[in-house]
């Protein structure tokens, strides 16, 4: 069973939550989606790491889904980080807890895994965003846009067969009307900065940490997530045919057991 609710980011913004939990909990588990999409489409991801007694939360970023906020924007992206840290909070203060942040939420995720914020005790970066192969043009229209014209919103070029070699995810994600396909000019600009800025900082990991990428990910490029390969308390996990997002492959289920694996003697 699913239980909804909101928690207050620190600016007043209204983050929409979701909690799925097991009976006899033994670790938490929070999950953090990537850009455009919402909590709502990891409900299938939350339910298996319940049958491994996880306790999970999930939630909507802001200007997502169901949270409050001007659609996929922001003025900082520090907002976002602080987001993050107020719906942790809450979270593995009785038990062990794991950060798994996917995509653009990898990227909030290791900002926040190199922040001054409380520490999980084990993390998940799946596919993260910390870098892309996207045309000069944009980045130096984004330096642009993102000042003069900030709240522009311009479509994200997300397309379903980028998502999964499975058809029906890609329709199930256009069809969801919580999806949001644009974005604006300020989170691009701010996406940009916050690309470099994680890329300079990555040796301050200091968490086991276990990142996993689709080797034919199109979206986030495998060479993204290279560089955290070095990175001490690293491991890396490439899997050859898979696209981005690798828990909604065939193969998804492989994939979380896995992952859930691997938590198991990261957290012992």
């Amino acid at each position: 069973m699913t239980e909804t609710g909101f928690i207050e980011a620190s600016d007043g913004i209204e983050l929409f939550t979701r909690s799925w939990a097991p009976d006899d909990p033994k670790r938490d588990m929070l999950i953090v989606h990537g850009l455009g999409e919402h909590s709502g489409r990891w409900d299938h991801v939350a339910e298996f790491f319940v049958g491994r007694r996880y306790a999970v939360t999930g939630f909507d970023l802001r200007g997502h889904g169901q949270s409050g906020g001007a659609r996929v924007h922001v003025d900082s992206f520090a907002q976002m980080v602080n987001d993050l840290d107020a719906v942790a909070d809450g979270v593995g203060r009785d038990r062990p807890w794991v950060l798994y942040a996917h995509s653009f939420g990898g990227l909030i995720g290791t900002h926040y895994l190199t922040s001054a914020y409380r520490r999980p005790d084990a993390a998940v970066l799946s596919a993260p965003a910390l870098d892309d192969e996207l045309p000069a043009v944009l980045h130096a229209a984004a330096q642009v846009l993102g000042r003069v014209t900030p709240k522009l919103s311009l479509p994200n070029s997300i397309d379903g067969a980028q998502l999964s070699r499975d058809p029906a995810v890609g329709e199930a994600y256009f069809a969801d009307p919580l999806v949001q396909t644009k974005a604006t000019a300020r989170f691009g600009l701010e996406g940009f900065k916050a690309q470099e800025a994680a890329r300079a900082s990555l040796h301050e990991i200091d968490v086991p940490t276990l990142v996993i990428h689709g080797a034919e990910d199109r979206l986030v490029p495998p060479m993204a997530s290279a560089p955290l390969a070095g990175v001490d308390g690293v491991e890396r996990k490439l899997y050859p045919g898979l696209r981005h997002e690798l828990h909604n492959e065939p193969e998804g289920d492989q994939v979380l057991s896995d992952v859930a694996d691997w938590l198991d003697t990261a957290l012992v």
